[in-house]
């Protein structure tokens, strides 16, 4: 771990403000008698720094921003740990106790949530505080309590500041049918990035917008449109029922979180098929990948029609990557966009998916039907424009031998 990011943890613990309110519920525990939980009670304590509070420890994320900052995890037998600019910062402590962990991680929990903790080991939530929205997920290792939280900016970029290579961005938020797919690991900014672009699409035109997320988080301002978010355990039971009852709700344009299976992929390129625009995500490194595994999660008796729908509904995949900063003040998007016209459409349709990978490096022209990019050719870019430094870029190309003949391209 650099020096720097050391010192930018510790510094900021000198003067993280103490929360001017304090929230307090009584949950029940299985059997156990009602405990107190408060996000203000200061139940942790860092070496030479004082004791902190869970508000505490979520207020360094406000003090250097979600873009640098982008998650706290709490567990059982190590002390709290931040992401700084993609490297993992241990704060200087004893390792969390299970009742540390409790104080901690509870106040953000309902009682209904906390029951479902106990039954499915697993549950996500979400809290906001300040300019930031955090997502929650709360979960059992084999250690005990545990929890991974991301931090989200209230504010979602302007489209023209998310890193687009190219002027693709214009082309998606002027449709009005189709699937546009986000793409890429945990943390990739998936999130971030539809939520500008539908930022855009609400500001832009008068549309209906419907959302189904688990959980919520960014919260979209109406602006020219009229918009709902729905929270999969909270607001609907789940993603399919969601989108079975969307489509009685007369939206223009729908966000739905995750394709996570079979009937939900199906009523989403449903949707995408008969005249919605339909923004969703998928954890897939690129852009062919993403169409693999939609396939793969269907019997081989179905893929055949699954592909045809693909070809049909797909307007987009955008795959990114967040890669740290020259500067090292941050993280910026790499992406890699594949622009399904005629020609991948067919590809798509008569099961030929890897041969599109050279529709991705030939079809780059500024043309509605083109547009395309390879990542290695926008990490190149970024390379060449003095943001990203080249053995960084390596790094996270996904083909080293592509990376290096874009290198030598003018």
């Amino acid at each position: 771990m650099s020096k720097c990011v050391n010192v930018l943890l510790m510094c900021a613990y000198t003067h993280i403000p103490i929360h001017p309110y304090t929230h307090t519920r009584i949950y029940s525990v299985g059997s156990q008698m009602n405990e107190q939980y408060s996000a203000s009670a200061k139940v942790y304590s860092a070496e030479g720094l004082g004791e902190f509070s869970i508000l505490d420890l979520l207020a360094y994320f406000q003090e250097h921003g979600a873009m640098r900052v982008s998650d706290l995890h709490i567990k059982v037998g190590a002390p709290p740990t931040y992401r700084i600019d993609g490297n993992l910062v241990r704060l200087k402590g004893p390792p969390v106790t299970t009742e540390v962990a409790k104080q901690l991680i509870y106040p953000f929990v309902t009682g209904e949530k906390l029951q479902k903790l106990d039954t499915q080991q697993s549950i996500d939530c979400s809290y906001r505080l300040g300019s930031l929205q955090f997502r929650i997920n709360i979960f059992m290792d084999n250690d005990g309590l545990a929890a991974a939280i991301r931090a989200l900016s209230l504010d979602t970029p302007k489209i023209e500041e998310v890193g687009f290579p190219n002027t693709i961005w214009q082309d998606i938020v002027d449709r009005k049918h189709g699937l546009v797919l986000l793409t890429g690991v945990t943390g990739a900014g998936k999130s971030t990035t539809i939520a500008s672009l539908i930022g855009q699409i609400a500001e832009k035109n008068s549309v209906r917008i419907i959302t189904i997320e688990d959980p919520i988080e960014y919260l979209l301002p109406q602006r020219q449109s009229i918009i709902s978010q729905r929270e999969v355990g909270k607001d609907v039971k789940s993603f399919l029922q969601g989108l079975r009852e969307m489509l009685r709700e007369d939206p223009d344009v729908i966000f739905v979180g995750e394709m996570r299976d079979p009937e939900t992929i199906a009523m989403t390129l449903m949707a995408a098929e008969t005249g919605h625009l339909v923004f969703s995500t998928l954890h897939t490194r690129d852009a062919t990948g993403s169409i693999t595994r939609i396939l793969d999660y269907f019997p081989a008796g179905r893929q055949a029609e699954v592909r045809n729908q693909l070809s049909l509904g797909l307007a987009y995949v955008v795959s990114q990557k967040l890669v740290p900063r020259k500067d090292g003040k941050g993280r910026l998007i790499a992406m890699e966009i594949l622009n399904n016209n005629y020609a991948t459409a067919n590809l798509i349709r008569t099961g030929k998916i890897e041969q599109m990978y050279s529709q991705l490096q030939t079809k780059t022209r500024d043309r509605p039907d083109e547009k395309m990019i390879t990542l290695e050719r926008h990490l190149a870019m970024l390379v060449k424009q003095g943001k990203v430094e080249l053995l960084e870029a390596r790094k996270w190309a996904n083909n080293i031998k592509t990376f290096t003949d874009a290198m030598q391209q003018d």
